[in-house]
Order: C-alpha cells, then sequence, then structure tokens
C-alpha cells in the first residue's frame, strides 16, 4: 500500500518531490493528498476483494496481477534497449560505493529486503488446503519462485541500467520524468499504472493468508474464520486499519522493507522454519537436517542483528551529521 500511495499522490527522495498520477493530472488537491487517495483506494478496491472467504476466489485477480507484472517488465526493458542503441546510456556504476563507514554499513540492509522479496511461506498452505490435487503443489512453488525470481532479476537489471545512480528506493518514482524517448509521458503513465493496479490485484492474496494465521495466532481453538462473521469482520477492520495507518506514515517503502525483512520476514522465513525441525515432535529429521537448522538460525539472527544496527546507525549519522 505504500507504493501504491507513492505511484497516485507522489513521494519525497533527498529533498525532491516525485509526482504522483493523480497529482500530474488534476494538480494538488485535497482529494489528490496521500490519505484521501489510500482511503478511496481501501474502501472501493481493497475492501470487496479482501471479502472473500475462499483464496480460490481471487484465482483471476492473481492471474491478472501477474500480467500486469510482465507488462511492466516488458515496458522497462523496452525503453531501456531504445536508450541503448541510441547511445543515452551511461555505463552504470558495477560497485557499491563505500566512501566511509555507513556507507559500507548500508550493505547489509539489503539482505533484509531481499529475504522479504521471496518469503511466501504463508501463502502455501490456503492454497494447498483449495487444491483439488495436493500433488500439484510443488510444481505450483516451483513455477511461482520461476516467475518471481525473473521478474526480481530482469525489474533490478533493466530498472538500474536505464537510470543508474539515480534509481530511487521505489523505482516507480523515477517514471515521472522525461525519458530521452519519444510519447515518454505516455509510457511513463502505463508502466505506473499498470503496476499501480498490480499492486492492488496483489495484495488481497496476501491479505488473505495474513489475516488467516492472526485469526488462528488470536484464537487457535475457535472454529474457523470462515464460519464466523463477527470475527471476519473484527480481524478484517483490524488489519486494514494497522495497514492503511502504516502506509500513511511510514516515509518510504525502503524503511518498511529495512525493518520487516529484519524482524518478521527472517523469522517467517528462516528462525521459525529451523525451529520447527529442531524440535521435530515427530521424531523425523536427521543430523544433517538439525545441523542445517542451526545454520540458518545463526544466519538469520545475525544477519538481522547487523542489519537494525545500520539502521540505527544510518539514523543517527543522518540526524547528526557533525558525528561524523
Amino acid at each position: 500500500m505504500i507504493i501504491i500511495g507513492d505511484v497516485l499522490s507522489g513521494t519525497w527522495s533527498e529533498g525532491e518531490h516525485h509526482l504522483g498520477l493523480m497529482q500530474e493530472w488534476f494538480g494538488h488537491q485535497w482529494w489528490t493528498s496521500r490519505s484521501v487517495l489510500l482511503l478511496l483506494t481501501s474502501l472501493f478496491v481493497f475492501c470487496p476483494l479482501i471479502s472473500f472467504k475462499r483464496v480460490d476466489s481471487l484465482r483471476f485477480t492473481s492471474a491478472l496481477s501477474v500480467g500486469l507484472a510482465v507488462v511492466f517488465v516488458v515496458i522497462t526493458a523496452g525503453v531501456t534497449i531504445v536508450k541503448i542503441f541510441n547511445g543515452s546510456i551511461t555505463t552504470p556504476r558495477l560497485h557499491p560505493n563505500l566512501a566511509d563507514q555507513t556507507s559500507f554499513l548500508k550493505l547489509f540492509t539489503t539482505v533484509p529486503v531481499l529475504v522479504t522479496a521471496y518469503i511466501c511461506h504463508h501463502n502455501v498452505h490456503p492454497i494447498d488446503n483449495e487444491l483439488k490435487d495436493p500433488t500439484q503443489m510443488k510444481s505450483i512453488v516451483k513455477t511461482s519462485i520461476i516467475l518471481c525470481s525473473s521478474v526480481y532479476i530482469a525489474t533490478g537489471f533493466f530498472g538500474f541500467l536505464l537510470f543508474g545512480d539515480h534509481t530511487q528506493d521505489d523505482v516507480l518514482a523515477n517514471f515521472d520524468g522525461d525519458l530521452g524517448i519519444p510519447y515518454s509521458s505516455l509510457i511513463n503513465d502505463v508502466v505506473r499504472i499498470s503496476y499501480c493496479l498490480h499492486l492492488m490485484l496483489v495484495f488481497p492474496i496476501i491479505f488473505f493468508s495474513l489475516r488467516l494465521n492472526l485469526d488462528g495466532l488470536l484464537f487457535p481453538y475457535a472454529i474457523p474464520i470462515a464460519f464466523d462473521n463477527r470475527r471476519f469482520f473484527l480481524v478484517t477492520a483490524l488489519l486494514m486499519s494497522f495497514v492503511f495507518l502504516g502506509a500513511n506514515f511510514v516515509p518510504s517503502i525502503w524503511d518498511a522493507f529495512q525493518f520487516t525483512g529484519a524482524t518478521a520476514t527472517v523469522s517467517v522465513g528462516f528462525i521459525f522454519p529451523a525451529a520447527v525441525a529442531l524440535r521435530d515432535t515427530h521424531g523425523i529429521a536427521t543430523k544433517k537436517d538439525r545441523r542445517v537448522s542451526w545454520v540458518m538460525i545463526i544466519l538469520a539472527v545475525s544477519s538481522s542483528m547487523m542489519a537494525i544496527f545500520s539502521d540505527i546507525y544510518s539514523f543517527f549519522i543522518t540526524n547528526n551529521p557533525t558525528s561524523t
């Protein structure tokens, strides 16, 4: 939702304001502000889609969201290739700029962001429970990982090649100026609209699993949430309120990824699965499984602590420049 707010109403980065779609089209109005646009999106897009009680009901919107992500990648790649042929792209910097201790420590903050990108464990069980043929799950997971990896790699490669050192934390913010090719303004709008719609359509399936897991944590012995309308509404309203407030007050998607990646995501992706293997209530874990589990926990905890330390250090250095 943070990225949706950036695309629709704009964002600030290094003292520069990048206009959103609504502000470009209609100017600075009260209804083009971030909070109003996110409220309208929540009421008229998210609320209808998150009201479904079966993940199967979201299959068409999820498929469309994948198609829109591919559109974004194809257009970005096309623009980059055109600029390569007309010689208007400079050679990007291939190595990090380690000018001081702060820049070195910032390298470690990329780990939580990468981990966040590949965390999908919470979606596996809801999808598996509704499959007519559970044996399809392995092929579904493999296909999903290959597709996501391809989109991530292509976006990172062509995005950085296109914008170089000017690449923003949210690369969509770069599509608000002249790209140096014909129909630049139209291409900018198509790119941002396609990815914004992609995020709007992928949000419900992520929210579905989040709601299901939170309900299981809060009410472990209650009947399934799909059969309790009151509990379904309360948990949904609580989560949406939290997400809405976070999207309005978190200044940057990079900050959000750093925080969640260094805490919740590392736990979900590495610590909790390893802990389950170590607990081994069914006695099926091998010695190799236990060794791998300990390695996972040590790596997760150490990378998380390093990322959190780097964030805190960067924060104090930024707010106290005289200390350097």
